[in-house]
Parts: structure tokens; C-alpha cells; sequence
């Protein structure tokens, strides 16, 4: 399988500059290259990943006034039309939304860099136009002569470098009475059959209600700023509103790494149980999504992140990923005598079976059956 590692660069600014206009040049060959497809469909023409990059070649590059296309790698610009194809192709089968154009300032900024190009030593990566930079990691690299999909990009504070390589399985030795159900939630993160405790909601902890809290008051502050510098319908960008703007981003940026280091922590405490297979639920999170008194909690606990990290997790391992019909009753039923309580209601926290008499958290209860689920089938 293919094993992903992240980098962090240490660029001179010399480097960052060019780094940063790599960004510039992958974003609009990218949305020329969206802009000229959907130009061709209106047309009545079929587009095509190799019609885009040879008109690209032939026209836009050979312009004097784009020539500073050429002070980075070409590979860029050529990967940003698989990019593009590749964002079409998951539009029309149904694995996304249509591709749309990338905002100099809310799109992420990265490119693409050259896998023959990158070399490793004494602690410095060579990267293509750039040279070499300075990195560090906990990460024993292997030096090999090609790297699966490299990219560089820079998450506001940070750049980064991120490659994968072919790795083996991991070989561990695997608990084949080991069946884990997981059930997640809002008020805990997760709820595990074979763990006692529950696993902790990261954002009801001290430090993220402080973080949000410190966000709030600096996205107040801005708006005002906006406001008393509004000259008729246009907004002015003041030195301070800029500067304010800066913080906010470094905080979005703290409270993501926090929430996902709590997700990657989680996911490997559940792996080095070594349970032969892992039970989840296959949950509609666009669904939950539209429920606008929870919606915001959904996305701060990153249900679709966790189940992915799951995943990728237990294939690296052996272990069996399993995820069950969103419409299987791990709620309601009984994981004692499995019968199905049919008038359950998501306000009633405690299950209390009519049959059997089992009292037991509606939670601990689901994850039990999700445990069970081969055995209930």
C-alpha cells in the first residue's frame, strides 16, 4: 500500500518566494483550464485533459506577457490539467461537486512538485526551480527513485512537503477475539465496546473553548473595523484589519491541528488493541449536516476524518474495516437479548430493555451491537 508522510520545510525567503509564485502559477493554469472546458461544453465541443494542455502550450506560454510561467516547473502547470480531470471525473460519477475556480484567497496554496527531481541529504530535499531546503522530521525517509503524487504546501504559517511511497503491511500480531464496535457522537467523540471510558469531545476542553472564545472577539473586532471603514458600498482594508485577519487564520489553524492530532490519537489507541476487525457505522453526515441546531457541532467533530483515518489505519494493519448499513438498529436493539425497541427516541440517553430488563447507555449499548454486528446478521 501506498504510505504518506508530512514534512516540514524550512525555506529561505528566497526559496518561500519562489514557492509561493509555484502556488500562483498551479491556480491559474487551473482555473484557465476550467475556464476553457466549460467554454468548450458551451461550444458543443467534447474537452479533453490533452486538448486543454496543448492549447495551453501553444498559445497562453508562448505570450510574451506570460513569460513569468516560466520562471517555475512545467510539471505545475501540467498537473494542474490532471488536477482539473480528475475533479471532472468525480464530478460525473458522483464522488463530488462540480470543480470550481480556486480564490487567491481562500483556496490552499499548494503545487506540485517534479518525483524524479526530489533527492534527500544531510538533512536537505531538492526540490525542482527551487533548490534545496532545509526540512525536518521524525520520519525515516527511504531514498528512492520515485515518490507517489509530492506536493508542497504552506498552511499559513508553515510549508510543508507531503509524498508517498509503496510500504508493506504492518505485521503485528492480530487478537482474533477481538471485534471493536465504535459509535460516535456529539457529546463524546466516540464510544468504544472493549474501552470503559469514553473517548473525550477535544472541543469541550478548556483550551478549544478559550480558542473559540479568543475567535469570536477577533472576528467581532474586524467587522466593526469593516464597517467604520466602509466608504459608500466598497470595503476598505485597513494595516489593522489585515493584521486582525492574520490572527483569525492562525487560530482556524490551531483549533484544526488540535482536533485532528486528538483524531490521530484516538484512531491509533483503537489499532494497537489489534482487534481483527473494526465496526462503524456508515453514516449520512451530508444528511446530519442539514440539521441547523447541530450542524456546527458535526463539522467540529469531523465524523467523515475520523472514519477515514480508521480506515487507511486498519488496511495499513491487517485489520478488518467493516462499516455496517446506515439503517441497521445499533440503537435500538438489545445487545443482551436483541430485541428491537421500536419507540426509542434520540432524547432517551439510557436504554431499558422491556424483554430482558437490561439498563445500560444508549451509546455503549450500539457500540456493543456494532461489535457483534456478523454474529447478529
Amino acid at each position: 500500500m501506498i504510505k504518506s508522510v508530512k514534512i516540514r520545510l524550512k525555506p529561505t525567503k528566497a526559496q518561500e518566494i519562489f514557492m509561493f509564485k509555484s502556488t500562483g502559477v498551479a491556480r491559474f493554469s487551473y482555473n484557465w483550464g476550467l475556464a476553457r472546458w466549460e467554454e468548450m461544453y458551451r461550444e458543443g465541443l467534447k474537452p479533453s485533459k490533452a486538448k486543454i494542455k496543448k492549447e495551453f502550450n501553444n498559445t497562453i506560454k508562448k505570450q510574451e506577457v506570460y513569460k513569468w510561467l516560466y520562471e517555475v516547473s512545467g510539471q505545475i502547470t501540467a498537473q494542474a490539467f490532471d488536477d482539473l480531470n480528475t475533479a471532472y471525473d468525480n464530478f460525473f460519477k458522483g464522488r463530488a461537486k462540480k470543480p470550481k475556480f480556486k480564490s487567491k484567497k481562500t483556496s490552499r496554496k499548494s503545487f506540485y512538485v517534479r518525483y524524479d527531481a526530489i533527492k534527500f541529504k544531510d538533512r536537505k530535499v531538492n526540490i525542482e526551480k527551487i533548490g534545496k531546503v532545509e526540512y525536518t522530521t521524525n520520519y525515516e525517509i527511504p531514498d528512492l527513485p520515485k515518490y507517489n503524487n509530492p506536493r508542497c504546501h504552506f498552511d499559513g504559517k508553515y510549508w510543508y512537503l507531503t509524498l508517498g511511497y509503496e510500504h508493506g503491511e504492518n505485521q503485528a500480531e492480530l487478537n482474533k477475539d477481538l471485534s471493536i464496535g465504535i459509535d460516535l457522537g456529539l457529546k463524546d467523540l466516540a464510544i468504544i465496546n472493549h474501552v470503559d471510558q469514553p473517548i473525550k469531545n477535544i472541543n469541550k476542553s478548556a483550551q478549544v473553548r478559550k480558542l473559540k472564545k479568543k475567535l469570536k472577539r477577533l472576528q467581532r473586532q474586524v467587522s466593526r473595523k469593516y464597517e467604520m471603514n466602509k466608504q459608500g458600498t466598497k470595503f476598505v482594508k485597513t494595516k489593522n484589519i489585515i493584521k486582525l485577519e492574520k490572527q483569525i487564520k492562525l487560530i482556524h489553524r490551531k483549533l484544526a491541528n488540535i482536533r485532528n492530532n486528538h483524531i490521530h490519537q484516538t484512531t491509533n489507541m483503537i489499532v494497537k488493541l489489534n482487534p481483527y476487525r473494526v465496526v462503524m457505522e456508515d453514516l449520512n453526515i451530508n444528511g446530519m449536516m442539514k440539521n441547523r441546531h447541530l450542524s456546527e457541532k458535526i463539522q467540529e467533530q469531523k465524523f467523515h476524518e475520523f472514519m477515514r483515518q480508521m480506515k487507511y489505519k486498519c488496511e495499513f494493519n491487517g485489520i478488518e474495516f467493516v462499516q455496517v448499513d446506515r439503517f441497521y438498529p445499533s440503537s435500538k436493539k438489545c445487545s443482551c437479548c436483541n430485541s428491537i425497541k421500536k419507540d426509542l427516541k434520540l432524547k432517551d440517553r439510557i436504554y431499558r430493555c422491556d424483554k430482558c430488563g437490561l439498563v445500560i447507555d444508549r451509546d455503549k449499548n450500539a457500540s456493543i451491537n456494532l461489535g457483534n454486528y456478523k454474529l447478529a446478521v
